[in-house]
């Protein structure tokens, strides 16, 4: 009984998200890496490295595994685009982005809701973007557990659209 009782704190300490961060307006890009990102996208797993057991709602919208099959569309041109999480059981979740790399490698996520101008939002999220590739990158996420930080790391890999 007392190793249930340890077993289900340990749980409810390994449940996280992470509140959004007031992101600056202004920053320098990094054109390069922004330009790779453009297109569609797909998040083909969520992972935790060393930390099998957490529950992590993810941008504030669902849980962190509802993110595997969501698709994400990035133009580079404007820093604008959408994400759309489609995984039955899952809540139905859409929206327009505003986003963009700076050179110190972090994403800059806003999500905006409906009619929403993207200069207006204040909040967001903070990733590094790392192991970027033409077909694949990662976005990594830093969370508290029980006070150790913790990476997300969300892997995405790119939609070959034929026409």
């Amino acid at each position: 009984m007392k190793r249930l009782a340890l077993f289900l704190c340990l749980i409810g300490l390994a449940m996280s998200c992470k509140p959004k961060q007031t992101v600056a307006a202004s920053s320098t890009v990094d054109r390069r890496s922004q330009v790779a990102v453009k297109g569609n996208w797909t998040i083909t797993s969520v992972s935790f490295p060393g930390s099998d057991y957490i529950k992590v709602t993810s941008f504030d919208i669902a849980d962190s595994k509802c993110f595997v099959g969501s698709n994400w569309q990035f133009v580079s041109n404007n820093d604008s685009g959408t994400m759309e999480l489609t995984q039955a059981n899952c809540p139905q979740f859409a929206s327009k982005i505003k986003w963009y790399v700076n050179k110190d490698q972090q994403f800059v996520l806003k999500l905006l809701d409906a009619g929403e101008k993207a200069r207006k939002v204040r909040d967001g999220y903070i990733l590094l973007l790392t192991n970027q590739t033409q077909e694949s990158f990662q976005l990594i996420d830093k969370i508290d557990v029980g006070g150790k930080l913790t990476s997300v790391v969300y892997q995405f890999k790119k939609n070959n659209v034929t026409k």
